[in-house]
């Protein structure tokens, strides 16, 4: 016997630093511009579109070549394989070719002895175009029926039937804007060749094995012919998903070209333009309820803009339809989601994936209805709440695990909601600049890959005859901790202290054919692999010790015990190795019990849910539109959790992004398709004067009802929609400008000043 399984494990798990933290303080972290530089190194940069849609009718770019210090220039007539970095529909150029598609898209390449030069070359090559009307908005891709996907439809019951036996109906509309990843590490690769044509690349994405595949593609290669190797990320929030490749693919063409190593490391205002963002969405709504608030019937279009190629669009709308419903049983429910194409650089993945505007939304139609009763928007939340005989969701799936009410009720409780809901109203009844707002919102998150295959793990575990393990997987470290994690689910497995285990780069060459370090389930996913992985060599080293010592054989803290036999593990490993027994072992995880069928939007696409909730009290300046969030109380689901510490601080940034999202990052195109917001001077992202005063973060004390590694549930995206409270407690102190009227301040997101101003000025009117 190898003794107990730590799957199941009796006591929680310790709260230890990120693995990097001491060398992050230390400034001793490398990333991939911190590696060293060959002498005959590349440095490359792209020559942008200027046209937001145009066919190229010319293209000279000899004064490129001449400035000094450049060495190569490329066009997409000097890509020996296919010219795509697209993860679907294989409709991303890595190079344009005979058009552009959006401002900003890479039209030539630049390979130069220094990155300046590269830059300054880049900027001088002279395109001619045939600029065509390019379709920007989503009212102008819906009058031109531009898409990248057909229309998508997910329904239960009648809700046109049941909208019309309402006994009170609403509708109304929702702009929720797109948000720039902002990553403190922006995308960077560099690739060198090897011997007999294979190509080693060094980049900073969440998907290895992809960048792999494609760069392969791109080459004419074989997959196994290219390696691609992560150690950690500065960040990276879905923007290196698929983002990243492009970036990559540039450095490896160079370096098969030339047979010199190449860097490319995107200037900031460059990344901006050049990448996608996260989805911006026009919400449309109908909604029928009774006097208590209950929702009869929902209606819901998302017209999601989702750029000029697919990139991830049809799974990011996807999941917006999965959580439009949040936490709210709607008996009667019909969602519709437009897939836009407009001619602006196209949207992708971020932290959330398309989550967040559904559940937006959502809370937007509470809060409506809530306005139109008179009621506390947390009694209308509370009333249509999932629970016994109302626990199917809009795509047919039974929830098992609904903790949403008790978690709701808790945190009304240890936050004083209805004590501070009071002293608000008394506030706002004397103050007639200031105005305070309180919101309590729920978050349910879905937790697995909506595409099914991608559900699935990969690692390698290696016990040296000294008793150290070495431990690689398919998953990548974005500084969400994940390494860490991982690290001590194998020493558990060892009983052995975690300082024991080496954490090593993730490669494709030791764990293939990977998914992307996405969907929340890195740990979910890779710690199960691992864990296989080091429980297959646990077993192989108990059977080898108690053939050699007698009796059952048990892995404890204090060493292994063979019998009446105690030895440290080294001890053991030794002797394992002396056996012949092997050290080295693959695990390998697929997530059980998910299926999902597309053409019908029914089925079970998610393993569990996440849980959370959040009260925010904001102040509202009347005068100026400025806000500030006072005080945050969290109560989030974590399950068992792996390492408290790291939980909470994914808690704690992901609801500040989510802030962010809401209040303060405007993303915004001009009539010509330009960027405008493309810089640290024009973008503004949360700072530390934004985080709340007060931010209290508990955990809940629950357990994963299904059979995770160590019980523990997924943390990395479910806490941005905690930030749903901020949105509504700014709603909730716009309404107190004018508390006689019934009805819902017109408020988009972001609500930036300017957003706040035009509601206030919108309610008091009337």
């Amino acid at each position: 016997m190898a003794g107990a399984d730590p799957l199941w494990p009796d006591t929680a798990k310790p709260s230890l630093p990120h693995d990097s933290a001491h060398l992050h303080v230390a400034g001793l972290a490398r990333y991939v511009d911190d590696e060293p530089e060959p002498v005959d190194m590349l440095h490359l940069a792209f020559g942008l579109s200027t046209e937001a849609r145009a066919r190229i009718v010319g293209m000279d770019l000899a004064e490129v070549r001449a400035l000094p210090g450049v060495v190569a220039v490329y066009t997409a007539a000097d890509i020996p394989g296919e010219n795509n970095v697209g993860p679907i529909a294989h409709d991303d150029r890595v190079l344009a070719d005979g058009e552009v598609v959006s401002h900003g898209q890479p039209v030539f390449l630049v390979a130069a002895e220094t990155r300046m030069a590269a830059r300054k070359a880049a900027r001088l090559g002279r395109i001619d175009y045939a600029p065509l009307e390019p379709v920007l908005t989503v009212e102008q891709a819906r009058a031109a029926g531009s898409r990248i996907e057909a229309d998508q439809r997910m329904a239960q019951g009648d809700a046109d039937g049941a909208l019309a036996a309402a006994p009170h109906r609403l509708s109304g509309h929702l702009k929720i804007g797109a948000q720039d990843h902002f990553y403190l590490e922006g995308q960077v690769a560099h690739a060198r060749a090897g011997e007999d044509g294979q190509i080693h690349v060094v980049s900073s994405s969440q998907h290895p094995s992809e960048v792999q595949h494609l760069v392969a593609l791109l080459l004419n290669k074989s997959s196994a012919d290219v390696t691609v190797e992560v150690r950690r990320m500065g960040g990276a929030f879905g923007g290196k998903e698929s983002q990243a490749a492009l970036f990559a693919a540039a450095a490896a063409l160079v370096a098969h070209h030339t047979g010199r190593p190449a860097k490319f490391r995107c200037d900031r205002d460059d990344d901006m333009i050049v990448t996608g963002k996260r989805h911006d969405f026009d919400v449309d709504y109908e909604a029928g309820h009774d006097g208590e608030g209950r929702l009869t019937a929902v209606k819901l279009r998302y017209g999601g803009r989702c750029g000029a190629t697919m990139d991830l669009s049809p799974g990011i709308n996807d999941r917006t339809m999965f959580h439009a419903d949040n936490c709210y049983f709607l008996p009667d429910v019909e969602i519709a989601s437009e897939r836009l194409k407009t001619n602006t650089v196209s949207a992708t993945a971020f932290r959330g994936f398309g989550g967040p505007q559904g559940m937006l939304a959502i809370e937007r139609v509470c809060d409506h209805v809530a306005a139109r009763l008179g009621l506390d928007p947390l009694r209308v939340r509370e009333r249509n709440l999932y629970g016994p005989g109302c626990d199917v969701t809009p795509y047919g799936m039974r929830l098992e695990d609904n903790i949403a009410p008790q978690l709701v009720a808790r945190l009304r409780e240890t936050a004083e909601y209805d004590r501070r809901r009071e002293a608000i109203a008394a506030f706002n009844a004397v103050n007639p600049v200031l105005k305070k707002g309180i919101a309590l919102t729920p978050v349910k998150f879905g937790i697995s890959f909506t595409t099914t295959h991608l559900n699935q793990a990969g690692a390698l575990v290696h016990v040296y005859a000294d008793g150290s393990i070495q431990v690689n997987h398919g998953g990548t470290e974005m500084g969400q901790g994940l390494y860490i994690k991982v690290a001590q689910i194998v020493a558990d497995a060892f009983a052995v202290p975690v300082g024991q285990v080496r954490i090593t780069a993730t490669r494709t060459d030791k764990v293939p054919n990977t998914s992307a370090t996405a969907a929340s389930s890195g740990a979910d996913l890779n710690g199960m692999a691992a864990h296989n992985a080091a429980v297959a060599i646990r077993e192989r080293m108990a059977a080898f010790l108690s053939s050699a010592f007698g009796g059952e054989v048990l892995f404890t803290p204090d060493g292994v015990i063979a019998g009446d036999t105690r030895m440290t593990f080294a001890e053991a490993a030794r002797k394992a190795h002396l056996g012949r027994i092997s050290l080295s072992s693959t695990g390998f995880y697929a997530t059980p019990e998910i299926a999902y069928d597309r053409p019908s939007h029914k089925g079970r696409p998610f393993y569990y849910f996440a849980y959370g909730a959040a009260v925010a009290e904001v102040v509202v300046d009347t005068l100026t539109g400025e806000h500030k969030v006072l005080a945050v109380d969290i109560l989030h689901d974590v399950g068992r959790s792996l390492n408290p510490a790291i939980d909470r601080g994914q808690i704690e940034g992901g609801f500040v992004q989510g802030q962010g999202w809401l209040t303060t990052e405007v993303v915004e195109w001009d009539a010509k398709g330009r960027l405008l917001n493309h810089s640290p001077a024009t973008y503004k992202v949360p700072t530390a004067s934004d985080r709340p005063k007060r931010l209290r973060i508990d955990l809940w004390d629950g357990e994963n009802a299904k059979p995770t590694v160590h019980r523990s549930k997924a943390v990395g995206e479910p806490p941005l929609m905690l930030a749903n409270s901020v949105f509504c407690a700014m709603s909730a102190a716009i309404a107190a400008t004018n508390p006689e009227r019934r009805e819902l301040p017109p408020l988009d997101a972001p609500a930036t000043p300017e957003a706040v101003l035009r509601a206030i000025a919108a309610h008091r009117a009337g």
